[in-house]
């Protein structure tokens, strides 16, 4: 694996070996599923700066309250007698200042951390490589190989070359597509057979995908966890350094009460107009709000799913996910692990840190609002599920909050939907409405009071508060000539800030309406189920994005109608919010295109420093794409039939039926039923459902009768 490329699916070519084994011996570790109920233990760890952490949780708390409270009682103001709907709409202005107010002020402890890094330094990178030896999980579900062979490719080079024999690769595979699954056998197997003992490729396929990649995770810590102290989890889409890589394991091996290490990373290789959107906010503003997390955080951090690292033991230990009584979608397996994984951790008194000094460390983004929007689906039925934790015993209040803010994340859409409506039906009312001075026996009238210059006085306060964040991300960019310079300068920046706030503003109401909608389904028993996301092209016919966006449509039309019938500063000052629903669909349409996001590149709007300059580990990336070779792909069961060699290392990897006899397969029956009555491969894979397919290719005797009775293609 000197070379950052391979060629693949091109086994047939080379000269017949017997098939190397994808996976090394098992060494089995005890994984015990943990109560949703338990005592919390004594903290294995100290954090490096208990004053630190103290002062930025006084700092938050008392900003939070003091903003909080001083708005709240500025809205009460202005509503002067306060009815009961009123009260209604003060009740869903509170909650949604209160935590615009706690994101605001988390913004500020990260902005602070930032200066004062920038004027004494970062945190000193050792030289000496770590002892403990680390697996390098990448779980896959029918994603695109090559891209993932790419990046494990580019990684495991540079970790040979560094830190040999500490770090192995496990690629592990839960895709359920029989296409995806042969597509990843043919490009990974060259892959394993060019690895070496200096930092090897393995790759396992898990026939029965349950509980979704927190199962996928668990299946190898149980198989193989006995071999590694330590497991870096990794998403299909990551990228991470080797430097980094190594460094993340000596820290972890420096702190022995340290259970799990969060990186913070960047988002990198956007292409779609929405994609570059999202890059250049995750690296201009995701420091200042990362920061802000981890000053406040000590060890009770959170656990984002990926680009982190973990104590293989502590993992095993006190991390197995309950099931919850009850059905989906608040019943069930555990959908968002990632949060309740470091809850158990640190329940368990494992230190849960995050380290945002660490660079290196790289994701890529959803390509179009319409992926958003798919993945946001299960991400908002995991972090609703997620109220059956809130209470939980044992869990720290670091925790607890965790859980809040991930479940605020997606109920403040639909806080924020409601308080609209709301104000929208007082705007009615006092139209419609004939005003009551004497609704109460009494000899003065009650005259109605609003102030409105309170009232607009608190509005410039709440959209301070909500752009305070990017101001400050800005902020560190110009205060900071080494750091502007890798956006484009001073003047690219600021244009970059006032573009992503324009268009972000269009999309945010969009996000509303479909995050309520989602927190809505959710509430009357929908289940998301389990979609792959695409990582590339995000392109969408308009008749689709129309079809996706009418009610979004509807609603921004109708209300945009409503406000102008009543009054026109109303409409204009709802426009931010119409504007954006009434051109959803189109908007919608033109961020999953390339051309707008390479337009804006070319003339240096929303630019990175990773695109200024491109880091050697992305641009090994970018080398293995460009060098890899994929054959044509044919379907599943032809590509058996007529490739021998591929065929001998498939069932090589695969369990022998004897140790699969004990169970009762009715689709692995019902395929062998079909392929006894088939004339030809095309024939049986029409008849084959999904899953009788995949039983037949989990199946070795299966698949050597079907090559004994079907007629191999010749060429």
């Amino acid at each position: 694996m000197e070379k950052p490329g391979f060629s693949a699916g091109s086994q047939a070519e080379h000269q017949h070996r017997p098939p190397r084994l994808a996976l090394p011996p098992e060494n089995r570790l005890s994984m015990p599923r943990q109560p949703l109920h338990n005592r919390r233990s004594r903290l294995r760890t100290r954090s490096r700066n208990r004053l630190g952490t103290f002062l930025a949780r006084v700092l938050l708390l008392m900003g939070t309250v003091g903003l909080s409270a001083y708005g709240i009682s500025e809205m009460y103001a202005v509503l002067g007698n306060v009815t009961v709907l009123q009260w209604v709409f003060l009740i869903l202005f509170a909650l949604n200042f209160t935590w615009i107010a706690f994101a605001g002020c988390q913004a500020v402890l990260g902005f602070l951390l930032i200066l004062v890094r920038d004027m004494f330094g970062r945190r000193n990178i050792h030289e000496e490589l770590p002892t403990i030896k680390t697996a390098i999980l990448v779980p896959v579900y029918n994603e695109d190989p090559v891209r993932v062979a790419a990046a494990v490719a580019a990684m495991a080079t540079g970790l040979w070359k560094l830190a040999p024999e500490r770090f192995s690769f496990f690629i592990l595979s839960d895709s359920n597509n029989p296409s995806a699954w042969i597509r990843e056998e043919r490009v990974f197997s060259k892959l394993i057979e060019e690895s070496g003992p200096g930092c090897p490729v393995f790759y396992r396929q898990r026939h029965h995908n349950s509980e979704r990649k927190a199962g996928n995770i668990a299946d190898w810590v149980m198989r193989w966890g006995g071999s590694y102290d330590a497991m870096l989890v990794l998403d299909a889409d990551s990228i991470m350094s080797p430097e980094t890589i190594i460094e993340m394991a000596r820290r972890l091996e420096a702190d022995p009460g340290l259970g799990l290490l969060q990186t913070l990373p960047s988002i990198v290789m956007a292409d779609s107009l929405y994609a570059r959107l999202q890059q250049f906010a995750n690296r201009l503003y995701g420091p200042v709000f990362g920061n802000g997390l981890s000053a406040w955080h000590g060890v009770g951090s959170n656990f984002w799913g990926h680009n982190a690292i973990i104590r293989t033991e502590a993992f095993a230990s006190s991390a197995h996910l309950p099931v919850l009584k009850g059905k989906a979608p608040f019943g069930g397996h555990v959908i968002s692990h990632d949060f309740i994984e470091a809850a158990l951790l640190r329940r368990a008194g494992w230190g849960v840190r995050f380290d945002t000094d660490l660079t290196g460390t790289y994701e890529e983004a959803p390509p179009s609002i319409s992926d958003v929007l798919v993945r946001d689906r299960r991400w908002c039925q995991g972090n609703m599920q997620h109220i059956r934790f809130l209470f939980a015993g044992g869990l720290a209040l670091t925790t607890r909050l965790h859980i809040l803010s991930g479940i605020m994340a997606y109920i403040s859409a639909l806080f924020w939907f409601l308080l609209l409506t709301v104000g929208l039906a007082l705007a009615v009312q006092a139209s419609f409405t004939r005003p009551e001075y004497f609704a109460q026996p009494s000899l003065f009238p009650t005259w109605p009071v609003f102030d409105s210059a309170r009232a607009v006085s608190l509005f410039i306060l709440s959209m301070g508060i909500v752009l305070l964040p990017k101001l400050l991300a800005w902020a560190t960019a110009i205060l900071n000539l080494r750091r502007c310079l890798h956006y484009g300068g001073p003047i690219l920046v600021t244009i970059s800030v006032i573009l992503e706030v324009f268009l972000s503003a269009l999309v945010a109401p969009i996000m509303m309406l479909a995050q309520s909608q989602m927190v809505r389904e959710i509430l009357t028993g929908g289940d998301s189920g389990w979609k792959p996301q695409r990582r590339n092209d995000g392109s969408l016919p308009l008749s689709a994005a129309l079809r996706l966006h009418r009610w979004h449509m509807l609603i921004g039309f109708v209300t945009a109608g409503v406000t102008w019938y009543l009054h026109h500063d109303l409409f204009f000052w709802m426009l931010p919010v119409t504007g954006g629903l009434m051109v959803s669909a189109l908007l919608s349409w033109v961020s999953g295109k390339s051309g707008p996001g390479r337009f804006l590149r070319f003339i240096g709007a929303l630019r990175t420093p990773e695109e200024r300059r491109p880091p050697e580990i992305l641009q090994k990336v970018q080398e293995c794409l460009e060098v890899i070779t994929e054959r044509p792909q044919a379907s599943p069961i032809q590509v058996l039939v007529n490739d021998a060699n591929f065929r001998e290392w498939h069932c090589a990897q695969l369990q022998p039926d004897s140790a699969r006899n004990a169970a009762f397969d009715p689709e692995l029956i019902l395929a062998r039923a079909k392929a006894e009555r088939s004339v030809s491969a095309g024939a049986l894979e029409d008849w084959l459902t999904q899953g009788e397919e995949m039983a037949l290719l989990h199946s070795p005797r299966l698949i050597d009768d079907v090559v004994q009775s079907l007629p191999v293609k010749s060429g």
